[in-house]
């Protein structure tokens, strides 16, 4: 019995799965299971649309077993602990797995370059958790900042920070934008409009990188247009309780720093043996293969493929290393030659809020309105399942006709701000 084990229920864990129950699911004498942490699938896409209470944050997660229906393959739900490449054996919480062939697709992690307070004064924005505590947390600004009576307090509570100019962030920032200008503002009598400030900060000399210089440069002005404050060559130096310094030289008092400026890989990826690239990932051959270890494949933001070391750390890309990866495992149990991994890019999409975004497809450039409708369909499309299609469908549709929902469900985050007895460290 050959045991193919896949951690990891990502974008590439899960395409893996899917292809490799396509071609083996017959064979009795191979069993597939996927190992993850959670027992859902997570489409980050639709991340930002969390944090504006846009769509519901159960709409965007699928049951991997759900998904898998009447699928073969194996699903366990389990926290990985440690990897054993020389005895082909992973550590789980409930115990020991050994294997014939490892597929590791075990994502990235927030990076924050050693910047002093960034991990403990920042919010992280990479899971359907951090999504909540944001949303929760600006709400709760919002409300403290209805009743207080002095305006520089007032200013502060209202300030939103967001680090980092890339996909992330830019549509985080313009999903804030959207809440705040359309729902907050005529709703919560006590906020002026003019004292809601978006601030997006980007320490290159531009933002979104690596798509379409003409695009990015009109999202830069798109985002202006729209009141938001885009600071680039700003590079964050320190974060402090309530704000941000930034170039070494000035603080920005705010009650809100969230954290997208970069990834990093998996510490146990960074302890796999071989060569890694600058951000922890390892590095992999053309067929995404470990280096001296051709049963361990990996996958997604875990690797740096040598033939692709370039390509975004982005879904698509995750789905074709998955895809690659389970066609050369079955190629390497029926003794055939593997496939190389090409990057080939797909197009960008990236949503400015509503009613308006950016799209390079196919030779084509096009923006605005329709530019966020085709956003639109194929962020639904390539959603996993029907049901959770026609629930976010829903959401989209609701939003459009009534009020957003702005109820807190849980405790929100403390913050200093609220407090004018502990203002923000300078």
């Amino acid at each position: 019995m050959q045991r193919i084990v896949i951690l990891g229920a990502g974008f590439g864990g899960l395409q893996a799965a899917i292809e490799l129950e396509r071609e083996l699911g017959g064979d009795r004498e191979v069993e597939i299971l996927l190992v993850n942490e959670h027992n859902y699938f997570l489409f980050t896409p639709l991340l930002p649309q969390i944090a504006s209470s846009y769509i519901n944050p159960r709409h965007i997660v699928q049951p991997v077993r759900d998904i898998r229906g009447r699928r073969r393959f194996h699903f366990r739900r389990d926290a990985l602990r440690s990897i054993d490449i020389a005895a082909r054996r992973v550590l789980l919480s409930g115990g020991a797995l050994d294997y014939d062939t490892l597929v590791v697709a075990i994502g990235s992690q927030t990076a924050y370059f050693d910047i002093p307070g960034a991990r403990e004064h920042s919010l992280d924005f990479k899971s359907l958790e951090d999504a909540v505590v944001l949303r929760e947390h600006v709400i709760d600004l919002c409300e403290h900042a209805d009743h207080t009576a002095d305006a520089s307090a007032r200013r502060g509570l209202l300030t939103f920070v967001v680090v980092g100019g890339g996909y992330t962030g830019v549509e985080l920032i313009t999903e804030l934008q959207d809440f705040l200008f359309h729902y907050v503002a005529p709703r919560y009598r006590g906020i002026p409009r003019a004292e809601i400030q978006l601030i997006l900060l980007e320490a290159a000399p531009e933002i979104l990188r690596g798509i379409d210089s003409g695009l990015a440069a009109h999202a830069y002005k798109r985002l202006r247009v729209e009141g938001i404050q885009v600071r680039t060559n700003t590079r964050v130096t320190r974060c402090v309780e309530g704000g941000v310094e930034i170039n070494a030289s000035e603080v920005i008092h705010a009650g809100t720093v969230v954290w997208a400026s970069g990834v990093r890989a998996h510490p146990l990826v960074e302890s796999l043996p071989g060569p890694h690239d600058r951000i922890g990932r390892a590095v992999v051959n053309e067929h995404l293969q470990l280096d001296g270890h051709p049963e361990v494949f990996i996958v997604g933001d875990s690797a740096a493929a040598l033939t692709a070391a370039n390509a975004p750390l982005v879904a698509p890309v995750a789905m074709d290393h998955g895809r690659v990866a389970a066609q050369n495992i079955v190629r390497r149990l029926r003794g055939k030659p593997l496939e190389s991994f090409r990057y080939v890019p797909q197009g960008t999409l990236v949503s400015l809020g509503m009613n308006y975004a950016v799209v390079s497809v196919g030779g084509l450039r096009f923006s605005g309105y329709f530019a966020w409708l085709f956003w639109n369909a194929v962020h639904l499309y390539k959603l996993v399942g029907f049901k959770k299609q026609v629930q976010v469908a829903l959401d989209w549709f609701l939003a459009a006709v009534f009020p957003r929902d702005a109820a807190i469900v849980r405790r929100p985050r403390q913050c200093k701000l609220c407090n004018p007895a502990s203002p923000p460290d300078a």
